[in-house]
């Protein structure tokens, strides 16, 4: 089962791309849950939302709709004092309407494998423990049996990206580790991407077909092997992330 999907959803580019002018804010998402399969959140890296936004994210989606969310950057980035459980509950409406199908932990470009990072990923799956997670890296040092084996054995999701082919970062690596199998759309936008001004410019880019139709193969490799196949296009500014899933899966149907 392939689900495709869009990095959120609550962009004021979006108006004339993906929104019609007059629609409400408020309708936003149930207009764009009727165009994808899924949306990953990552306003839960900056904040844990309160009980009743999150309600509202599953009151103004179909039953069958699902979401993967960002951990806290306080579990990814700074990691002095992870409160789990917090973060946790404040998913409670997600979890308990069986809505929420991952949580992913993307850490930084400085988080690179030692002991201690390692053992921090073990601390990781307890702390989240019951909860689907996958884990992005974007050192591309990560790339080794030793990565694989580990996220195998704490039963940790791997995210594959795709991205700008620049020194060190994640290769387009295809690999399942866990029960989902999970791939982000992050662009290729090689000049913005070490050297923008805002953090949007760097996943300002257009796909076109013949880059989309690389992972076709790998997808279908992927999507034999696990349970779900959740595909997310982070290259969002102005609507380009909902168009490459709208190609990407045209293509897929068509192989």
């Amino acid at each position: 089962m392939i689900l495709f999907g869009t990095s959120g959803f609550y962009y004021d580019d979006w108006i004339g791309p993906v929104y019609p002018k007059e629609l409400p804010k408020i309708q936003w998402l149930p207009f764009i849950a009727e165009q994808v399969d899924t949306i990953e959140l990552n306003v839960t890296y900056y904040r844990v939302p309160n009980l009743k936004t999150v309600a509202g994210w599953v009151e103004r989606t179909p039953d069958d709709f699902l979401f993967s969310v960002k951990a806290h950057r306080s579990l990814t980035h700074e990691r002095t004092e992870p409160d789990f459980e917090f973060y946790k509950a404040g998913l409670a409406p997600l979890i308990e309407s069986g809505k929420l199908v991952c949580v992913l932990a993307q850490f930084p470009y400085s988080f690179h494998p030692n002991p201690t990072t390692r053992e921090y990923i073990l601390r990781l799956r307890e702390g989240l423990a019951g909860l689907p997670v996958v884990v992005e890296f974007r050192d591309k040092d990560w790339i080794r049996e030793e990565t694989f084996d580990l996220l195998e054995e704490l039963d940790l999701g791997f995210c594959s990206v795709d991205e700008p082919q620049l020194r060190g970062l994640m290769p387009p690596v295809a690999r399942l580790t866990g029960p989902l199998a999970y791939v982000r759309f992050h662009g290729r936008n090689a000049a913005k991407w070490w050297n923008h001004k805002q953090a949007w410019e760097r996943y300002d880019y257009t796909y076109s077909e013949d880059e989309l139709r690389q992972w076709v193969d790998k997808l279908r490799q992927l999507d034999a092997q696990a349970e779900k196949t959740l595909v997310y296009a982070n290259n969002h500014p102005h609507g380009q992330s909902l168009a490459a899933m709208r190609t990407l899966r045209d293509l897929l149907v068509g192989a």
